[in-house]
């Protein structure tokens, strides 16, 4: 146990930022397997928008890494482009 008041409070703050972290990426895994299993273009095509956004916002924060944002961004819109 950390014994020092600001290491108490790293605890505290690791602690928020890896739970508001998981539930960002859980949520955008969500909304990916969501737009692969749709086959309306309209409605692709306005989901596409929102996973960009949220996969663009991942990559920001090192959550995810900049490479994978890219190859999901390639590969998700790909798919979009042949529905």
């Amino acid at each position: 146990m950390a014994n020092h008041k600001s290491a108490l409070k790293r605890i505290r703050s690791n602690d928020a930022k890896r739970l508001r972290n998981r539930y960002q990426h859980k949520t955008a895994r969500t909304y990916i397997k969501r737009l692969r299993d749709t086959t309306d273009k309209s409605e692709a095509e306005k989901l596409l928008g929102e996973v960009m956004g949220m996969v663009d916002k991942l990559a920001k924060k090192n959550i995810i890494h900049a490479n994978k944002a890219a190859n999901l961004k390639s590969s998700l819109t790909k798919r979009v482009n042949t529905l």
